[in-house]
């Protein structure tokens, strides 16, 4: 039977340019490129789950335009079941600014993101979800919807018994209402430290920040690292997975959202966390070598490929595949 997952989210159109140089208050700067790609952090996370081999259901709201149309057909088109995802007569799709500069010091991103029809999802909206949720082995939430229906979802699935993943982005607080509902949660370096204060650089800080989120009230921390992999924490042991190289770093759009999909697919089902956290590194590595957002979401197929070029052998994963 395949892992069964709900991601209550934001989609997102992402309007992307790419240029040598960001520019500065008051500067212009001639752009390389421009697309367009189906983004948004949950519906990349549900795209992710369902490429990978999960049955994937999602909840969310999007504009009545042609951006909600082409998010709903993305989704679907790659196994996540639509049926939940709302229609708003009164707000736009949301879209997602994202500057990527390339040159010869690298690739860094930035992202601004109108939240549009995603802000208009109410606790109303969800309320169905109190009766179908423990259908679910797992519930992953994010930062791009409002908070209150993410407390809703998530007090849902605490009380029907299921795990609840919290990727905290875009930054902001987490209430403690909230941590009492958490299984799992997921922030990035820079996240994390918003959590717990100071500055994280590297394995050593961030698995002191695990420990302060432990302390919080979280059973399951992982943060992520970008290019320096991840800690994980379940409060009896401390895992630093490194990531896995790739030969070249396109675009790191999506990157985390890749991750945290790989992670509760395998997690989902029933993959040890150490190699959880390997295939979910492996996954996150493909997404940066191609651009856009769910654009360069690898299926199962290619993930396993890859882990086999990397000298990772991907027996254990091919559990994925028989579902």
């Amino acid at each position: 039977m395949k892992p069964r997952i709900l991601v209550v989210g934001s989609l997102v159109m992402d309007l992307i340019v790419t240029t040598e140089i960001f520019p500065n208050a008051g500067q212009t700067v001639i752009g390389k490129d421009f697309s367009t790609a189906p983004g948004g952090k949950g519906a990349n996370q549900a795209v992710q789950a369902a490429r990978l081999g999960a049955d994937v259901t999602m909840v969310g709201k999007v504009g009545n335009d042609n951006f909600g149309k082409s998010l709903i057909k993305s989704a679907a088109e790659s196994g996540v079941n639509t049926d939940s995802i709302l229609i708003s007569d009164t707000a736009s799709t949301a879209v997602g600014n994202v500057q990527i500069q390339k040159n010869s010091s690298g690739t860094e991103n930035r992202i601004i993101v109108v939240p549009g029809a995603n802000f208009e999802l109410t606790v109303n909206d969800v309320e169905f979800l109190k009766a179908k949720v423990s259908n679910y082995d797992m519930v992953i939430l994010q930062h791009e919807i409002p908070e209150e229906v993410n407390l809703a979802v998530a007090q849902y699935a605490k009380e029907a018994g299921v795990p609840v993943m919290l990727n905290p982005a875009p930054s902001a607080k987490v209430s403690g209402d909230m941590i009492e509902c958490l299984t799992y949660i997921s922030p990035n370096e820079y996240e994390a430290s918003d959590i717990v204060g100071g500055e994280i650089s590297g394995f050593d800080d961030a698995k002191t920040a695990v420990k302060k989120i432990h302390d919080l009230g979280v059973g399951n921390v992982l943060i992520t690292l970008g290019k320096n992999g991840c800690v994980f924490s379940d409060g009896k042991q401390m895992i630093a997975s490194p990531s896995i190289d790739v030969a070249h770093v396109l675009d790191p759009t999506a990157a985390g959202d890749s991750f945290i999909g790989a992670f509760c697919t395998a997690v989902s089902a029933g993959i040890d966390i150490k190699d959880a956290l390997i295939f979910s590194n492996c996954t996150a590595g493909i997404t940066v070598s191609k651009m856009g957002a769910q654009t360069s979401l690898p299926e199962i197929s290619e993930v396993l490929s890859f882990m086999n070029e990397k000298g990772i052998s991907p027996e254990k994963y091919n559990v994925l595949i028989k579902r």
